[in-house]
């Protein structure tokens, strides 16, 4: 499974279950797609973590990286419904990271040939 990160922070004056709602129909709508397979926000607690993260932490599950592309490609394409989901989104976010993960050990790694 390879995981899509957004780290973030909410832009002032956007309230919490506002983007909580407007990530839930983004993230509702490629689900529905097939473009992903599930996803998780997570928010800082007590302050907890490194504050370059951002407070808000959405992880985008996707089978391999071919689901991620076709994800892409299909916000990219920058045509409703997808462009009003991923706008809704974006307007309220600032600070934004992003990185890229996968579950380890891959299910195809195989041990006891390595030289490194």
């Amino acid at each position: 499974m390879d995981i899509y990160h957004v780290w973030c922070d909410l832009k002032p004056g956007v309230r919490d279950m506002h983007f909580h709602a407007n990530v839930t129909r983004c993230m509702t709508n490629l689900r529905a797609g097939g473009l992903i397979e599930s996803w998780r926000l997570t928010r800082r607690k007590l302050g907890f973590g490194p504050s370059c993260l951002g407070e808000w932490h959405l992880m985008i599950e996707l089978r391999d990286l071919r689901q991620l592309e076709d994800a892409f490609h299909r916000m990219a394409t920058r045509a409703e419904p997808e462009e009003e989901l991923h706008h809704g989104m974006n307007e309220l976010v600032t600070n934004a990271s992003f990185g890229l993960t996968r579950d380890f050990p891959d299910p195809f790694r195989q041990c006891g040939q390595e030289r490194f």
